[in-house]
């Protein structure tokens, strides 16, 4: 019998269902030394063997994977719960409503994040109000959000970009002085730390991305919910889950239109099915969707996060070690590591001085000549056309300038070899000096 051959599946951001969220690859001749991969992780045999175990289990949904799962993340993060979700998205959006932010409201937020983040507050009608970042780290500058704050701000979401956590101190104690809300979007963030506190610890709440691109991931989707908060336990089970709530213990007797069912007088059940499985309740006037993660999702959810500590460290040294490459260069700067955090290397955001280099030059030059690929992150979110119709606007300069003359980020992942290292630093190094010419 002849030997089968390997199929092999290629995805591009122009032949996938997803577009641009599940793939960057392009086919325009350019030979590729050191491609943006879209897996941010590694497999291997542990998590086939996870995926194969968990679908044997009966249940493949909200079973005994993701409960260890939550539990071995919030050990891993130093939270007393932790709540997995099909996605960080959905995530926000269910803490969006657990704050109880309506119409009217205002959330001061970054333009510096995927369009996700705002997307959370837009659903509930609430108004984002974008501050402006850091020019140093690209995160949310606190001076900007405190004159920000009005009688109408009710939260802060703060989004830990590229795997630095935001200056917190500081704005935990304007959360505190005006009675804010805190939500931490760490998509970017698995285990880094700020002051030697855990990404996710720090607000009221945290919510995590496993997308393929992240330091870890769960098949390519999945999100987890952290908080500190044991009141907002039930809430938070009930919106994930579309509103299920128990019956009240307490009471014996039951009715429903013309049926009346009893329970026993010891408070217990006579039987199982009595009155039904579930109640059905809103929270506090809002109503949760199906926001679940199935169990194959956790049993590699929990193989990754053994090895996320590893994945972490090859990040943060692949990370340096181009730092170190182009230190010298006139005009480019690599990653700045805040002396209070530890930088997990989500992304590796290069920038350029726009009165040295024309950062679109600099780009098209590494891409099509040196063969490295680079991307934008993150379009000003008040610029998008969907929420210029909303009436949203923003007055973030330095993160325009980021994004439209400065930044751009090149491919960094566990797996990068030690060639590929070489042509990023190479690559960087020979467009600078073709430009300098």
């Amino acid at each position: 019998m002849e030997k089968e051959e390997k199929l092999e599946i290629h995805t591009t951001g122009e032949n996938t269902e997803g577009g641009i969220t599940s793939g960057y690859a392009i086919d325009d001749g350019v030979e590729l030394k050191a491609p943006y991969s879209f897996m941010g992780s590694e497999y291997d045999e542990e998590e086939e063997k996870a995926v194969l175990e968990a679908m044997h289990q009966d249940s493949l949904t909200m079973g005994p994977q993701v409960k260890l799962f939550q539990d071995e993340f919030a050990a891993a993060h130093n939270v007393k719960h932790a709540f997995a979700v099909s996605n960080c998205t959905v995530g926000m959006h269910l803490c969006t409503q657990l704050f109880c932010l309506k119409k009217g409201d205002e959330v001061i937020i970054t333009p510096n994040t995927f369009i996700a983040t705002s997307l959370a507050l837009v659903k509930e009608k609430v108004t984002p109000v974008y501050a402006d970042i850091d020019p140093k780290t690209f995160n949310i500058d606190p001076e900007d959000i405190a004159r920000k704050v009005t009688s109408r701000t009710k939260a802060i979401y703060v989004v830990h970009f590229a795997g630095q956590l935001c200056d917190m101190d500081p704005i935990m104690e304007i959360a505190k002085k005006h009675n804010l809300y805190v939500l931490e979007d760490c998509a970017h963030a698995h285990l880094a730390e700020y002051k030697g506190r855990k990404a996710g610890s720090i607000g009221d709440v945290g919510v995590f991305s496993f997308h393929s691109l992240k330091n870890m991931t769960t098949l390519g989707e999945g999100g987890m919910i952290t908080t500190n908060h044991d009141e907002w336990v039930k809430p938070i089970e009930a919106l994930r889950c579309m509103n299920l709530t128990e019956w009240d213990p307490e009471q014996r007797d039951f009715t429903f239109g013309k049926y009346t069912m009893h329970k026993e007088v010891d408070g217990k059940y006579s039987d199982y099915w009595i009155p039904s499985h579930f109640d059905v309740q809103d929270v506090n006037g809002f109503w949760g969707n199906n926001y679940r993660m199935n169990e194959t999702q956790a049993a590699v959810g929990r193989v990754q996060l053994k090895k996320l500590p590893g994945f972490i460290e090859t990040r943060i040294k692949n990370g340096r070690y181009i730092n170190e490459g182009i230190k010298d260069i006139e005009g480019v700067n690599g990653i700045y590591e805040s002396p209070d955090c530890r930088h997990i290397y989500h992304l590796y955001t290069l920038t350029v001085d726009p009165e040295v280099y024309d950062r679109d030059d600099f780009l098209r030059i590494l891409y099509r000549e040196y063969g490295v690929q680079s991307i934008l992150h993150y379009q000003p979110t008040y610029h998008f056309t969907g929420f210029k119709k909303l009436g949203i606007i923003g007055d973030c300069p330095v993160a325009e300038e980021f994004f439209y003359v400065r930044g751009m980020n090149i491919g960094i992942n566990p797996r990068l070899t030690q060639q590929e290292l070489d042509a990023i630093v190479e690559g960087i190094r020979k467009t600078a000096e073709r430009l300098s010419q």
